[in-house]
């Protein structure tokens, strides 16, 4: 939860200097750096990197970098709180491309759960209102893409391990961004920029390297509900940095889009393999 506040937060800051490539450009190469680190001081762990299932790979971060673009200019753009709300429909799509492409069931609990996550959609951006904000679809495009990616792991997990995933992860999104990136741009930092380009660098990391050590180590029953807790700690993070209100549609959409969650999870466990 940490780890995802002080990336909204640092790309906040760095959005000034910064294009939203070039933030990632930074992101990916600080990846590459501390696995490539990891992996010299561990050399047992270089047969975990062999390259497999390359296709796989390349649609997965091609997707998950398109959602993070989405995703990052969205930080930018909205309230925090909003932002972090609606990134969490990705569980429906999730739910719904099983359905459609691994093949899997289309239970009651996958059925609520797509349905109060787009009631909760409808209940934060209020579209037709003057409140509406058009930039609030830039989320939804990357919890669309976010629930691709997640999907697209849950089948490469069954033949590659994490750090695989996490390091063709950041080598293939770094040409990516570099690509879109104006080179010159470290001449537009200062030191002032030192902790934004800090947290940008630990931040994606660790999101990851946590939360699935999270899963490995209990229920998703106890860890998504814990992961629903950075709804408001990032309102609260966004009301003392930047004055943004404490929205209540906000929180009642993101309400319901947790109960579908959760039900849906419950219901999951239960479920006879």
């Amino acid at each position: 939860m940490l780890a995802f506040c002080t990336m909204a937060l640092s790309i906040r800051a760095l959005a000034g200097a910064l294009s939203i490539f070039e933030i990632l450009a930074i992101r990916s190469a600080s990846g590459v750096a501390v696995l490539l680190a990891l992996i010299a001081l561990r050399p047992d762990l270089r047969g975990e990197i062999v390259p497999r299932r390359m296709a796989l790979h390349v649609l997965r971060n091609t997707v998950h970098f398109a959602a993070q673009y989405s995703w990052a200019l969205s930080v930018t753009l909205l309230p925090l709180a909003a932002v972090f709300a609606i990134e969490f429909t990705a569980p429906a799509w999730v739910a719904l491309l099983a359905v459609l492409l691994l093949g899997e069931r289309l239970t009651p609990s996958r059925i609520g759960v797509l349905l109060l996550g787009f009631v909760g959609v409808l209940v934060i951006l209020r579209p037709g209102l003057a409140t509406f904000q058009p930039a609030a679809l830039l989320v939804l495009a990357a919890a669309f893409g976010f629930a691709v990616a997640l999907t697209v792991t849950k089948t490469l997990t069954a033949t590659t391990a994490t750090l695989a995933i996490l390091f063709w992860m950041n080598v293939m999104q770094l040409p990516i961004a570099v690509a879109g990136s104006d080179l010159t741009f470290v001449t537009r930092l200062g030191v002032g920029d030192l902790p934004a380009l800090t947290g940008v660098a630990m931040s994606g990391l660790a999101s990851h390297y946590a939360l699935t050590n999270a899963f490995r180590a209990g229920d998703a029953t106890i860890v998504v509900p814990l992961d629903f807790v950075r709804i408001p700690l990032i309102a609260l993070v966004g009301r003392i940095f930047y004055g943004e209100p404490l929205d209540p549609f906000v929180f009642l959409g993101a309400g319901l889009i947790v109960i579908g969650i959760v039900w849906n999870l419950r219901a999951e466990t239960r479920r006879p393999a």
